[in-house]
């Protein structure tokens, strides 16, 4: 079974089982363990079932997702800026590592 939920403005394809990254939840201060629920689903289907998926507008009623915080922070990977103006000498370098949160996705209830 599989669904599509939106979470942090963003579509995502989701299975039983898989393990996603979400914009830090909880300023990272949850417990590893912690359940969560999506229910904003957008679509809901089985890959046995082809054409049978269930399809909001927008969302899907009485669908949810539950999922367990594996890791509540995580850091992705580094992002270099470069700021650069020619003709004046002046240059400067900054990065960024975003935060995140890591689900793992227990089950899809239709």
């Amino acid at each position: 079974m599989y669904a599509i939920i939106e979470e942090s403005g963003g579509q995502r394809k989701v299975t039983e089982g898989d393990e996603i990254l979400i914009d830090l939840y909880n300023s990272g201060e949850s417990e590893a363990g912690a359940a969560i629920e999506f229910d904003k689903v957008l679509l809901v289907g089985d890959e046995s079932d082809v054409g049978k998926a269930k399809i909001g507008q927008p969302y899907v009623d009485g669908a949810k997702v539950v999922g367990e915080i594996s890791d509540p922070m995580v850091k992705g990977e580094k992002l270099h800026i470069y700021k650069f103006k020619p003709k004046k000498g002046s240059k400067r370098k900054t990065g960024h590592r975003q935060r995140y949160s890591a689900v793992k996705i227990t089950s899809i209830k239709a």
